[in-house]
């Protein structure tokens, strides 16, 4: 998993149903599920939809830093305010930052976009 093959993601042939049944996500995302085990991260971001203050946003940005073996998820409206934060006590994610758009229901990569 790295920037450059997440760059190939322009846009999505397929979209998947979270478990949840809400939302939906895109190749690129179930990619980095998939080559990070990153089901989790999904699992978060769709769950995190019954916050208030993040429903309200129509556009989110979820990032993820990595430091070490820990974490921090923020959910931004895509002007730098942040509505949501969350530690992750331990994670082996690969790479030391990753954004993810959350719109109309849908998680992608900024690439698909």
């Amino acid at each position: 998993l790295n920037e450059a093959a997440l760059a190939n993601f322009t846009g999505s042939e397929n979209w998947y149903r979270h478990w949840l049944g809400k939302s939906l996500y895109t190749d690129g995302v179930k990619y980095v599920a998939d080559q990070a085990g990153a089901y989790w991260l999904i699992d978060e971001i769709a769950i995190n939809q019954t916050v208030p203050k993040v429903r309200a946003e129509e556009f989110q940005v979820w990032t993820l830093k990595v430091s070490g073996s820990k974490g921090v998820l923020i959910c931004d409206d895509g002007n730098g305010n942040v509505v949501f934060t969350k530690r992750i006590e331990h994670t082996d994610f690969p790479l030391p930052e990753i954004k993810l758009y959350y719109a109309d229901g849908t998680l992608l990569l900024p690439s698909e976009y």
